[in-house]
């Protein structure tokens, strides 16, 4: 009897799979516009109803560290229809807040990572800094004078690993989302940014930013002259900074795999790769 309710049941989910998706996909993005997540999400959005039949609505959700976006996808219906493009703030999350309303390994499910991308460490050209150890030596030379930029907590826990590793004092200034953080290290109001590479590129290659370290545990092949923070002397101040896909955590299996292989070839398109 238990073998033919459970023959039933991968049936049931079969069906339900097959007839997925039944109405728009929902993509829920936990940052502003123009951030790379939103880019990214836009981009699928792009590509996905080509091969799924169904529109791609992004809805912008910023705020709290992606929490706000976050608690939307783990509460929504559990059919595949609203889904989480998030950072590895996703992580840092629940220790950053003491209650949260969702639990992130319980209530989402993951789909597939989207991207890996190395950060970079910003300032503006005006601060007259050309190495990261002269940004350190400001720092020490008038402790709390510093501040730096976060867009959710991944890139704040970057700007952190690096603070302590460098043994200085740095004003903390969050932001929603990259394109804020990015202006206002700019303008000159924030000293210091661990910024996603993708939306830093243009800005440094106008000369209205300066790198000066990678944060990533290896040189980024876009900026390959430039060296990681931990090449600079300053060990366990690398941070791993990716996006990736959740859905609602009861989601049929089924769902979650054509999901899956529906975004990465989707993604592989846009690229213009050839898939051999």
């Amino acid at each position: 009897m238990r073998l033919v309710f459970v023959v039933l049941l991968l049936a049931a989910n079969t069906a339900w799979a097959q007839s997925w998706p039944s109405k728009p996909l929902r993509y829920i993005v936990p940052f502003p516009p123009g951030a790379f997540n939103d880019t990214l999400a836009r981009t699928l959005s792009a590509e996905l109803p080509k091969t799924l039949g169904q529109p791609v609505v992004v809805e912008n959700r910023p705020g709290a560290s992606t929490t706000i976006g976050a608690a939307a996808v783990a509460k929504a219906d559990p059919d595949g229809h609203t889904i989480l493009v998030t950072s590895s703030a996703h992580t840092v999350a629940p220790f950053l807040y003491s209650s949260l309303s969702y639990d992130t390994a319980r209530d989402l499910a993951g789909v597939t990572p989207l991207a890996n991308l190395p950060t970079v460490l910003l300032v503006a050209p005006s601060k007259g800094f050309k190495s990261v150890h002269d940004l350190v030596a400001a720092a020490r030379a008038k402790p709390g004078s510093i501040n730096y930029a976060s867009a959710a907590a991944s890139t704040q826990l970057n700007a952190e690993r690096f603070r302590r590793s460098a043994r200085f004092e740095a004003v903390h200034i969050p932001f929603k989302g990259a394109p804020e953080a990015l202006t206002e290290v700019m303008a000159g109001r924030v000293d210091f940014y661990f910024s996603p590479i993708a939306p830093a590129l243009p800005l440094l290659r106008d000369g209205k930013l300066v790198a000066l370290a990678i944060g990533a545990s290896k040189r980024a092949s876009l900026l390959p002259d430039l060296p990681t923070t931990l090449e600079a002397g300053f060990p366990d101040s690398d941070y791993n900074f990716w996006i990736g896909m959740f859905v609602p955590a009861r989601t049929p299996g089924e769902v979650i795999n054509r999901l899956h292989r529906e975004s990465s070839s989707a993604l592989v398109k846009a690229a213009g790769i050839t898939a051999n």
